[in-house]
């Protein structure tokens, strides 16, 4: 078997998690072990479209994970996270002063363009060889290198204070939970991504696309 297969992947499940449970549906089906890689990872508390390739699909994978992302992101201003998602420790920055929509949408757009930014030290980026988010587990100290992104946009969806929920348009490799601290930093207050879900890959996007279940 030879292609791609788009995933809505839930919440809770590793992404090396889905890839192994659909190899192993796959492989069921035609009899043999049938290769199965993604194309970008979404971290364990993520949802969204993954994209799998399949067979010789495998060659194009490097393809795919060049391609621009969307998605949606709940962010909680006040606290700042270990790991910039909820699975982490908490530290409480200040309390959250009535901000403005017109304040942080001005912050948003601040942030529009090519940017720096220090991906998580809890990713899957290699450092020396190894995962980075087994070095910090091993409570080993971990620098990681900046690199450059681009924002094509942020929409602000909804704001209720804490909280702001936005869409936003990136280039392969940008990171939200760092985006999230970053803007949390510039509002003053901390933040960091409770929800995070990806609606888009290039021209592939959620509801448009026929999507395989993960099987449990």
């Amino acid at each position: 078997m030879d292609g791609v297969i788009f995933v809505d992947k839930p919440a809770h499940m590793t992404s090396f998690g889905v890839v192994a449970r659909v190899r192993r549906v796959l492989s069921e089906g035609e009899g043999a072990k049938v290769k199965v890689g993604h194309t970008g990872t979404l971290d364990p508390f993520a949802t969204g479209l993954m994209i799998l390739v399949v067979g010789k699909a495998t060659k194009r994978a490097v393809e795919y994970s060049k391609l621009d992302k969307v998605y949606e992101a709940t962010i909680e201003l006040g606290y700042n996270s270990s790991t910039g998602d909820p699975e982490g420790e908490m530290t409480k920055v200040g309390e959250v002063r009535e901000i403005s929509r017109g304040e942080i949408e001005q912050v948003l757009g601040s942030f529009v363009g090519e940017i720096t930014q220090v991906p998580p030290v809890f990713s899957a980026i290699k450092i020396g060889g190894e995962r980075a988010y087994k070095l910090a587990r091993r409570g080993e100290e971990v620098k990681m290198p900046e690199r450059c992104v681009t924002i094509y946009s942020i929409e602000l969806l909804d704001l209720v204070l804490p909280f702001l929920k936005i869409r936003v348009h990136v280039s392969s490799g940008t990171y939200i939970r760092s985006l999230a601290e970053d803007i949390g930093k510039k509002l003053g207050v901390g933040a960091y991504v409770t929800e995070l879900r990806r609606i888009k890959v290039g021209e592939y996007e959620l509801g448009e696309v026929a999507l395989m279940s993960v099987p449990e």
